[in-house]
């Protein structure tokens, strides 16, 4: 039976990961067949896809009442892609500060934490919570379409009238990766709640580590092919993002399936490390020309004290 829990577990990371590179893959060659505007497609359809399957988890968990795992991958993501993913790509290699838009992008990134930590003072995340928080992520929205042009230039002219044959393999990608993340996240928060409740660990704990790294995979890797190509600078950008909608749009979107209950736990220790992490990052990419190797080991070190003090202190 234990096996069978932790194999489930390992395959529905594989369909969350797998699922995620087809829908990706399928969403940019339907843009790019159809002539859809960039303005439409461009600098969100990365952090969009990467964050599908937090997004998946979380709602899943919503709904049927494991609230804490909602709470939990939203917040153990955020602190593993800036903590785990981040951290080790800049400790690899330096990463230079090109991006002007860094400060307004890492600020609305601080702002939704900032928000989420204000608005469960009363102990929930409740629907009228969730719409503020939703209100930081059209602000998101709107600075990324603001930044659209000077990324990418004017849009494109549409292509012309294109027929759904040419289409039709890209639709059944994008279809059967999207049935694979959501079918995924299924399994992986029925195995994970199992798994934790087996081994006698909080299933907030899992959600803040297993499972938060476990959706994280989609970032690590972009960031992992970015550094390869020699362009880490990218993975800034898509973790922002990221970051910014596994707060603002994941927990908005489930306030609004079932309110969420903040514990002690959440209030008291992950939630402020979330902060905490998020404003380093901020304060070494404005205080200097690139992100430095040992900034980088500094936020990989306390990504791993904190998972170090979420089991000594709560497992």
């Amino acid at each position: 039976m234990e096996l069978l829990l932790i194999f489930l577990f390992l395959l529905s990371l594989a369909m969350i990961s797998k699922g995620s590179d087809w829908f990706i893959e399928a969403a940019v060659a339907i843009s790019n067949k159809s002539g859809i505007p960039k303005m439409l497609i461009g600098a969100t359809i990365v952090s969009f896809a990467t964050t599908a399957p937090e997004f998946a988890v979380s709602a899943t968990a919503a709904y049927l009442g494991h609230t804490d795992v909602t709470i939990g991958n939203a917040v153990g993501s955020v602190i593993c892609n800036t903590g785990l993913v981040l951290g080790s790509i800049i400790a690899v290699k330096a990463i230079p500060m090109k991006d002007d838009t860094f400060p307004i992008k890492s600020g609305l990134m601080l702002l939704s934490g900032i928000i989420l930590i204000i608005v469960s003072r009363d102990g929930n995340v409740n629907r009228l919570d969730g719409i503020i928080l939703l209100l930081v992520f059209f602000a998101f929205l709107f600075h990324a379409s603001k930044t659209q042009r000077v990324l990418f230039g004017d849009d494109e002219p549409g292509r012309g009238k294109m027929k759904i044959k040419d289409i039709r393999k890209d639709i059944a990608f994008f279809v059967l990766g999207s049935l694979s993340v959501v079918i995924g996240s299924r399994i992986l928060v029925d195995s994970g709640i199992k798994i934790a409740e087996w081994i006698g660990i909080p299933e907030v704990i899992i959600a803040l580590t297993a499972v938060a790294i476990g959706t994280s995979l989609p970032e690590l890797v972009t960031a992992i092919a970015s550094l390869r190509k020699g362009h880490q600078d990218l993975s800034i950008g898509n973790i922002l993002g990221a970051n910014t909608m596994d707060v603002a749009m994941i927990l908005g979107v489930s306030s609004q399936i079932r309110v969420l209950p903040v514990s002690e736990q959440l209030a008291e220790y992950d939630f402020p490390f979330m902060f905490f992490i998020s404003l380093a990052l901020i304060v070494f990419g404005i205080t200097g020309k690139k992100l430095e190797r040992w900034e980088g080991g500094v936020i990989l070190g306390a990504y791993l004290f904190y998972v170090a003090g979420l089991f000594i202190l709560y497992g």
